[in-house]
């Protein structure tokens, strides 16, 4: 069976929308699509044709494009049951544990609440491809707008379960960014020193720091690291993970 066809779409100052085709029936999806009009003009130069929206959560940077999108092509919304109210045009609520059925592709889906309350993810093993809106970034996560540092520290540990040759497909391209706050608090980590300095070299060509592997990230993300004793010596709380994340997440806000 042939993977999941993924096209990236930069919008907005620095969103990522994906637009995913499955080759062996032509179902074709967008993750989280903040505006309508570079979704339609990828489909007009791929000739494909619309059927799902796939919604991780509420934020209006990740539905915007929904209800004209739905308008130009009839596509089914596919959204997070624990905030189908904020959800426009939701036609179908999935939760932790489902599995929906993406033309011939499962898509086993993960509530990983922390910077929502209704946030959900979208795991394609056949395509070793995560979509994970604004929970996961690389070498960072989502600010805790409506959840808890524990909540976010649950839903993390969902996704870094997953094999590591998963790849991530994050909302954002906020990496840049990401290593040089990693690097403050994981100054003497080697492999984050080395990929700093790629990312630094992969933006000055603006190329797509996304995605990356989960690979990459249980060596390099901090926030998936809150359970090394490292980091928590460096957070003031070592043995306990979720006050380490919570004290790095209070650093990253400031940072």
């Amino acid at each position: 069976m042939t993977e999941l066809s993924i096209r990236q779409i930069p919008v907005l100052k620095d969103n990522y929308v994906y637009l995913i085709r499955d080759p062996d029936s032509g179902s074709t999806g967008v993750v989280d699509p903040a505006v309508a009009g570079p979704v339609l003009d990828a489909l007009k130069d791929t000739g494909w044709r619309l059927t799902h929206i796939l919604n991780t959560h509420h934020h209006g940077d990740h539905t915007g494009g929904n209800l004209e999108l739905k308008h130009a092509t009839g596509c089914t919304i596919v959204g997070p049951r624990a905030d189908r109210d904020r959800i426009p045009g939701i036609d179908i609520e999935l939760g932790d544990g489902d599995t929906y059925e993406f033309g011939k592709r499962a898509a086993h889906v993960f509530d990983v609440p922390g910077h929502t309350r209704g946030h959900i993810a979208y795991w394609f093993p056949d395509s070793r491809a995560l979509f994970c809106g604004d929970t996961l970034f690389i070498m960072g996560c989502g600010r805790l707008f409506e959840g808890t540092p524990a909540q976010m520290w649950k839903s993390l540990g969902k996704l870094k379960a997953l094999p590591p040759e998963t790849r991530i497909y994050c909302a954002h391209e906020y990496t840049q960014n990401n290593a040089r706050f990693a690097l403050s608090v994981e100054p003497g980590n080697v492999d984050l020193v080395a990929r700093a300095r790629r990312v630094d070299d992969m933006r000055a060509r603006n190329i797509p720091t996304v995605p990356g592997t989960m690979a990459e990230e249980l060596l390099t993300n901090p926030f998936l690291r809150a359970d090394q004793p490292s980091l928590q010596q460096v957070a003031g709380h070592v043995g306990d993970p979720v006050a380490t994340l919570a004290e790095i997440r209070h650093r990253k806000d400031v940072f």
